[in-house]
């Protein structure tokens, strides 16, 4: 019956994430991609351990471990003197302290790890050239409104549909994203074209005024991730428009020659204007539920978008697990489980990018007394509310979760 499915709109990490989580609880899905293709855009993404958490509760984490670059450092840099503000280790003690490694990966290769387990599930269907417009919904289910007019019918709708998504407009209709003025510039070269005495095993920011540079390896080494931000109060969404040298180097000339050079380096430039939304306090309508970008979109100063989305996933899945008769409670239980955490991690993403990353003269000085007085360990409490648990506020302990692996 086509009432025992859950649809999802949108095929991204999110959608992808809550289909493989939903086929281990031994609910059948539909994904419904608008794309013509299932893929990836973008290039590095950073992983810390409430990544692997959910990837090992996802059955992914052997999957995921093997794609991955482990990195020793997060390195703080300022880049009007070139000198070093702060480290955080990620070495033994880290893991110890987290129970799971801090890694970067390229988005693409991440996807893939979750488009081959849902390809190879035999509850999961997906569906490409599929955009889901609108919905209905009454006591028994809910049929999700395609563009061209095609009706899909299931028990439950999940919105992961993304930063302008379609269910967002029913179930909370706020209208379009929040625009922070800040335009992000992205690249990636061969490792071998980046500055031999940058080359890192870190993921490395270097701060200045209204503007930050960050590089790290990705795909075994093979390349560099280069990601450059400005805060030039840029005014309307962008997403992925080529742009030359000369545009990214404008927001750096003031930048120290060692953080500066990165930009020249850099090929094939693509730019974003970053964009969030206010923590909205209710993501359900009845059967329909957000997640993802859909229900809590946040700037990438915490670098916790892919992330935040697989945990929502693996939160829904343990909430539906045996549930599945109840299912608008379970999507309220799921929405009150995540809705705090997500809440923070956008208001605070605004924060430090504001305030730690893109400051100047007495803020600065002082941040960067502050940030070089902590060592590894208090780094490591300051951080623990992020990385120390599962991430689902109660909804899945440490106990009940399968072994973690010990690859990477």
């Amino acid at each position: 019956m086509t009432e025992d499915r859950v649809l999802i709109a949108g095929g991204g990490i999110g959608g992808m994430a809550t289909a493989i989580g939903l086929a281990q609880k031994g609910i059948r899905s539909v994904v419904l991609e608008k794309s013509p293709e299932l893929g990836e855009i973008g290039a590095g993404i950073q992983l810390g351990p409430n990544a692997f958490h959910a990837f090992d509760y996802l059955g992914v984490g052997d999957a995921a471990r093997e794609m991955a670059v482990y990195i020793d450092n997060l390195r703080l840099m300022d880049a009007m003197s070139g000198d070093e503000i702060t480290r955080i280790p990620l070495e033994d003690a880290f893991r110890k302290r987290f129970g799971n490694p801090y890694a970067v990966v390229h988005r693409g290769d991440l996807y893939g790890v979750f488009l081959r387990a849902n390809r190879a599930h035999e509850l999961v269907e997906l569906r490409s050239g599929a955009e889901v417009i609108d919905y209905d919904q009454d006591a028994q289910g809910v049929t999700a409104i395609l563009a061209g007019g095609a009706r899909v019918r299931g028990r439950a709708l999940i919105g992961a549909d993304g930063l302008w998504s379609n269910i967002r407009k029913r179930v909370i209709g706020d209208g379009a994203p929040r625009v922070s003025g800040h335009t992000t510039y992205r690249s990636v070269i061969p490792t071998g074209e980046m500055p031999e005495d940058l080359r890192w095993n870190a993921a490395t920011l270097w701060a200045g005024p209204k503007c930050h540079i960050v590089h790290y390896p990705l795909s075994g080494w093979k390349l560099f991730n280069l990601v450059v931000t400005y805060h030039n109060d840029a005014a309307e969404p962008v997403a992925g428009k080529p742009v030359g040298h000369d545009e990214v180097r404008k927001g750096f000339e003031h930048v120290a020659p060692v953080a500066r050079q990165i930009i020249d380096k850099g090929k094939d430039w693509r730019l974003w204007v970053l964009c969030d939304r206010d923590p909205a306090l209710n993501w359900v309508d009845g059967r329909v539920a957000l997640l993802g970008d859909a229900a809590h979109p946040q700037l990438q100063y915490m670098a916790q978008g892919a992330c935040m989305a697989m945990e929502d996933a693996v939160c829904l899945a343990a909430q539906v697990d045996g549930r599945f008769d109840d299912i608008e409670a379970v999507l309220q239980d799921y929405q009150a489980k995540r809705r705090l955490r997500t809440a923070r991690i956008q208001l605070q993403s605004r924060e430090v990018g504001n305030h730690v990353y893109h400051p100047e003269g007495a803020h600065a000085e002082l941040r960067n007394a502050v940030m070089r007085a902590r060592g590894p360990e208090e780094w490591y409490d300051e951080i623990a509310w992020l990385y120390g648990t599962t991430g689902l506020d109660g909804a899945v302990s440490r106990e009940t979760m399968p072994p973690v692996s010990n690859k990477g």
